[in-house]
């Protein structure tokens, strides 16, 4: 493995790790809301990414209101982008060949059952292939508006919910009592979210 290889890896691994945005944070801290914003945004691009821990860090730095709005747009501002990469882009101008793939095929049909109740309730709960859901919606013929606006407002819960759970992690420094709510909350996300993606094919 050439030199070139080995740092792109490394550099790769980094980014996965919540060390490395915390990092980034601090020494961007001058400005501002667009540094928090925007590494939120970044998880709807680099799935990798642990969008709990990041919320968690930015209600850290920001505080519980301003984390949860720094998050929260984050979070729907990179939503947005990707589901448009692939309406607006693949679809229109690429759907010819995109549609070959067997993968994109059975995520269009996939779509054609799911409703906008299920489809809020899969944006809510935070252990949801979201990339999934913005690809496969994309592609399909659901209507736009109807997406995005049940997207936003099922991730606002979301990060509701991660909000929650990074206050009681904060709280859990002067109280252990707190560790025990925090954990609880992130035990009964993870629970309902693996029974409602299960319902909906989606743990595979």
């Amino acid at each position: 493995m050439s030199t070139m290889e080995t740092t792109l890896i490394d550099w790769l691994h980094q980014l996965g790790t919540l060390e490395f945005w915390e990092a980034l944070l601090e020494g961007f801290e001058g400005l501002g809301p667009l540094v928090p914003i925007l590494l939120a945004m970044v998880e709807s691009i680099f799935p990798p990414l642990p969008l709990i821990a990041i919320v968690a860090l930015n209600i850290a730095a920001h505080g519980g209101f301003l984390g949860f709005v720094y998050s929260w747009l984050g979070v729907a501002a990179g939503g947005t982008v990707v589901f448009l990469f692939w309406r607006r882009v693949v679809k229109r101008f690429f759907w010819k060949l995109a549609s070959r793939s067997e993968r994109l095929k059975k995520a269009q049909q996939w779509v054609s059952h799911v409703d906008t109740a299920s489809l809020f309730m899969l944006a809510v709960l935070p252990f949801t292939p979201t990339s999934f859901l913005h690809l496969a919606f994309g592609i399909s013929d659901f209507d736009e508006k109807r997406y995005l606006l049940t997207l936003l407002t099922g991730k606002a819960v979301m990060v509701a919910m991660m909000s929650l759970f990074g206050q009681s992690l904060l709280s859990s420094l002067k109280n252990p009592v707190y560790l025990i709510l925090a954990i609880a909350i992130w035990a009964g996300m993870y629970w309902v979210s693996r029974k409602f993606c299960k319902k909906h094919d989606l743990d595979r």
